[in-house]
């Protein structure tokens, strides 16, 4: 699983199973990388962790996919 290499700077603070990372990955590349609250939810009951910790991994791996294009950390003005 080396692609999941550098999802471990997404989980920062967070202790999560690889079975949780997983599940946020999939949901990150296929469903949304900008999850409405209801969809927030979802994954976060899907994966057993509170929309609390979900919405932070999801802040924190936007921040470093971002980066990873070569843009700014933080959402600006051009969402994907």
């Amino acid at each position: 699983m080396a692609s999941n290499g550098g999802n471990a700077d997404a989980a920062e603070g967070l202790e999560l199973a690889e079975d949780q990372i997983k599940l946020l990955e999939e949901n990150f590349m296929k469903v949304s990388k900008h999850p409405d609250e209801t969809t927030l939810m979802l994954i976060a009951a899907e994966c057993g962790l509170s929309e609390e910790d979900t919405a932070k991994w999801f802040k924190q791996r936007n921040a470093q996919w971002r980066q990873s294009e070569g843009l700014p950390a933080e959402l600006g003005s051009v969402m994907d």
